[in-house]
């Protein structure tokens, strides 16, 4: 299974549970598992981690396009079926206008062209105010977890070694 990283991924790993000073392997983890094809993140997202300018940005900025991937001819359709999707559904016009203009819309038609799984920290949400990842995951049919989630089913292991 390869997985579709959102923002919240990185940006609460930094900022929360793996921070880059104190649990490097986590970040180590997601550079062999992106060399392995089965970890990515979009341009998108590259582009909304690297605007903060901070040590995240500059780990985001080393990995490149092979670690955020640009849209091509196969994600174009999903980008229509995705549209489709927000615009057919009961959310409020401006819902739907910020989701198609946003990285998380790129997120989840990647996500629903190469039959990649989303992972982020969003959880499904009953508002009609904001189109959430999850959301729309359910609503075209694509898997969609959390880090922690995609961590244990891939066996992530972060051991201390000695010193």
């Amino acid at each position: 299974m390869a997985y579709l990283l959102d923002a919240d991924v990185f940006i609460r790993a930094k900022n929360l549970h793996y921070g880059l000073d104190f649990c490097p392997a986590f970040w180590e983890w997601l550079i062999e598992q992106n060399r392995a094809r089965q970890v990515f993140s979009i341009e998108k997202v590259g582009d909304e981690v690297q605007a903060v300018a901070d040590e995240l940005s500059l780990w985001a900025k080393a990995r490149g396009e092979g670690f955020y991937l640009k849209p091509d001819a196969t994600v174009f359709p999903a980008l229509a079926t995705v549209s489709n999707w927000a615009n057919g559904q009961q959310y409020e016009p401006a819902a739907v206008s910020t989701f198609l203009q946003v990285a998380d819309y790129y997120l989840v038609a990647h996500a629903l062209a190469y039959r990649y799984t989303v992972v982020t920290h969003e959880v499904p949400a009953a508002s009609t105010r904001k189109i959430k990842i999850p959301d729309a995951c359910i609503g075209i049919r694509i898997k969609c977890m959390t880090p922690f989630e995609m961590l244990r089913r891939e066996r992530a292991r972060f051991i201390l070694g000695r010193q």
